[in-house]
């Protein structure tokens, strides 16, 4: 019996006569049976290769087998735009076989949410955050609601696992799995994924009912990929580079900069091309606008920040382009996977590079994928914070909690479970003595402080763990455009203040500073909008693949004759350096740089011992560590030198107190347990051992100007 033979006689034949296929394809056969045998599984399969299909059809086939009733799947995915762009399809195959698909999210009216709750749905797409408001609503009978649950699947599970939505997201799940008084099967889908095997670990936590498992995609099953490697010098070449290439196609071009997108949005309709821009600081509807109207072309461009990089369908594509580089290989075939899908195509990727810097990390990150390499993903240590949220979300769901006894609730997270129960201890403490908490009788509940920080909006404040910079809405009429930074209106400009949003122009002619909005008319004057955090530091792996390049002489295929000419130019600037592996110290007149090439997170953990040694400040970057010029070089050798009694785990980053600012609920944690638990997600143990284990004689060079970077 074949593995499509399993599934349930209904939903093979709606397969077969009401979708038309005349087969599933090898994968989606091969996850059948695990998932029929209520297995936690993490699916891999390349972008658009129909992992959706791949988990729903299975459960569907339980749910008819079982005969399950009222709410018994979730499907949660990290974002909005992508669950509106699934419900479609779900809903049909629910109604195929009888049963109803609902979404639930902050833009869904109250009116459906009350549908959904008069008559549950069988299948529900949702958010984590929705997911805790329906748990801690009053509105909401959450042990109804969820009684029936048995399945959750979770896609574009690598979005969630390395960062505290992760911890967020399990916590939830572990709530709604006591609700509902069984063990919930879990199924994480993912496109890219270095460490499978461990996110499986992590996503099925203390459960033990259940076996657990991996399916990988079979060898030979991704299709080779058409990848070129350029370089342009700047935005603007890179627009008429574009406007030049591949007319009559429909082109998506990612750009990690919200700014650079606008801007090169602009510059691609100054040059006559269709154009669209979407990013996250854009309202919903521009964004639905803008991506519907590039779905339903095919001679265009939409320039997209990471907000495109999951799987929401634009229809198909005929090319990606990436200017400059994206953060990780992951990220890299997330981007490629959106090409190659119609039969007889091909992924394909064009890398136009604007800076010598991101040439760099751009021919590191194909060298990596060419390698086989993927970052395996690692959930962030010690979440004290997502758990005092989780205790203060807990009080609001149950009314009030036992002391005693909360605990129970969330001990399966792994993230929670590693804490030690005296800090644990220590952080209720805390909260009960900032007015966080009130304790009575071994019953906790929420303090006067915590209703003043949390309480706003019916505490919505506490039901997201991750911190919104401060943002201005830019509004045309009663149209909202989008939001800019509040940094866009600080400094004081000559002339009239012109934003760039959409890919168009805007004249501010108002800014209410109260309610924080600005307000714009249209116009043909260019402009310019600002937004924090973006950027970040380069990777011990990716550093390492870079210098290996720059310390080179071969070529790649996949390069450009402009991107090979610029490549040897660097080669020459960073003559240098050594084809061995190891660190070189170079002096150049009275300043002396350590280039070990180990990371900006390895090199920020050096810099403080090296400081403390030398009595001076280092500067840690990616590739290098920079001495103040008045150092004396033995003073930095014997620095070095004494850095080899040291362990990795002791070397940690300084924490500026601003950078606690970036973790929401930091206050609902004592002060020293925050910053460790910062300095700890913030080290690179793998960075560090590999200086101190065979870096610590680096060879020494003197240079007249080496390139900085």
């Amino acid at each position: 019996m074949s593995s499509f033979d399993q599934l349930h006689p209904a939903l093979q034949h709606h397969i077969v006569n009401s979708l038309g296929w005349r087969a599933l394809r090898p994968f989606q056969e091969a996850v059948i049976p695990p998932i029929l045998a209520g297995q936690h599984l993490i699916v891999l399969a390349p972008t658009a290769g129909g992992k959706t299909e791949a988990a729903f059809f299975p459960v569907a086939s339980r749910m008819l087998e079982e005969e399950w009733s009222g709410l018994s799947v979730l499907y949660l995915c990290p974002i909005k735009a992508l669950l509106n762009n699934l419900s479609t399809r779900l809903d049909r195959y629910c109604r195929l076989l009888g049963r109803r698909a609902a979404v639930w999210h902050g833009d869904v009216t109250a009116g459906a949410r009350r549908r959904i709750l008069r008559e549950p749905p069988d299948l529900l797409l949702t958010t984590p955050e929705s997911l805790e408001v329906m748990l801690v609503s009053a509105t909401v009978d959450a042990r109804r609601l969820f009684a029936g649950l048995q399945v959750v699947i979770i896609d574009e599970i690598h979005a969630f696992a390395g960062d505290d939505r992760g911890w967020h997201l399990l916590s939830v799940l572990e709530r709604a799995s006591r609700l509902a008084g069984r063990e919930l099967q879990r199924i994480g889908l993912s496109a890219t994924v270095g460490n499978p095997e461990a996110l499986v670990d992590w996503l099925a936590g203390n459960c033990r009912e259940r076996p657990r498992g991996v399916f990988l995609p079979p060898a030979g099953a991704v299709a080779p990929a058409e990848v070129k490697l350029d370089h342009v010098g700047s935005v603007e070449n890179a627009a008429m580079v574009i406007s030049r290439l591949h007319r009559g196609e429909k082109r998506l071009v990612f750009i990690d900069s919200r700014a650079k997108a606008e801007r090169l949005g602009q510059e691609l309709r100054t040059l006559g091309v269709t154009a669209f821009v979407t990013h996250s600081s854009l309202s919903q509807e521009q964004r639905h606008q803008a991506e519907d109207a590039f779905a339903n072309r095919d001679d265009c461009v939409i320039v997209a920040t990471s907000v495109l990089e999951l799987g929401i369908d634009v229809g198909d594509l005929d090319r990606v382009i990436q200017i400059d580089s994206p953060p990780t290989v992951s990220s890299f075939l997330q981007r490629m996977g959106r090409t190659g899908r119609r039969a007889g195509s091909t992924r394909n990727c064009l890398f136009l590079t604007t800076r010598d810097e991101t040439l760099l990390q751009a021919a590191g990150i194909l060298d990596l994928w060419e390698s086989g390499y993927v970052e395996p993903i690692e959930p962030p240590r010690e979440p004290y914070h997502v758990l005092a949220q989780q205790l203060m979300a807990l009080i609001l769901q149950e009314e009030s909690l036992g002391r005693r006894t909360w605990w129970e609730w969330v001990a399966g997270v792994p993230g929670f479970a590693a804490l030690p129960a005296p800090e644990v201890e220590r952080m209720v403490e805390w909260m009960l003595a900032q007015d966080l908490l009130w304790d009575e009788q071994g019953l906790l509940g929420i303090g006067r402080a915590g209703e003043e920080a949390f309480g706003r909006r019916h505490f919505m404040e506490l039901l997201s763990v991750f911190l919104s910079p401060p943002l201005f809405a830019v509004t045309h009429g009663r149209e909202e455009i989008g939001f800019v930074d509040e940094t866009t209106f600080h400094a004081k400009t000559p002339g009239p203040r012109v934003l760039l949003l959409g890919g168009r122009s805007w004249l501010v002619t108002h800014v209410d500073w109260s309610r924080k909005v600005a307000y714009v008319e249209p116009t043909d004057n260019r402009g310019r909008s600002r937004w924090k955090g973006e950027g970040r530091g380069l990777s011990f792996r990716l550093c390492q693949a870079i210098r290996a390049i720059l310390a080179g002489d071969d070529e790649r295929t996949c390069w450009s004759k402009r991107a090979r000419e610029r490549l040897a130019g660097l080669r020459v600037e960073y003559g240098w350096l050594s084809g061995e592996t190891g660190t070189d110290l170079v002096r150049t007149g009275d300043e002396t740089t350590w280039w070990t090439f180990a990371g900006l997170h390895a090199n920020a953990c050096l810099a403080p011992a090296l400081s403390q040694s030398t009595e001076s400040r280092v500067i840690p970057e990616s590739f290098s560590l920079t001495f103040e010029p008045h150092v004396r070089p033995e003073v930095i050798d014997q620095a070095i030198r004494e850095l080899a009694g040291r362990s990795p785990a002791e070397l940690l980053p300084l924490i500026d107190e601003k950078a606690l600012e970036t973790l929401k609920f930091v206050e609902c944690v004592p002060g020293d347990l925050a910053a460790g638990l910062l300095q700890r997600r913030l080290r690179d143990e793998a960075g560090v051992g590999w200086v101190l284990q065979g870096g610590l004689r680096p060879r020494e060079v003197r240079v007249e100007s080496p390139k900085e970077m």
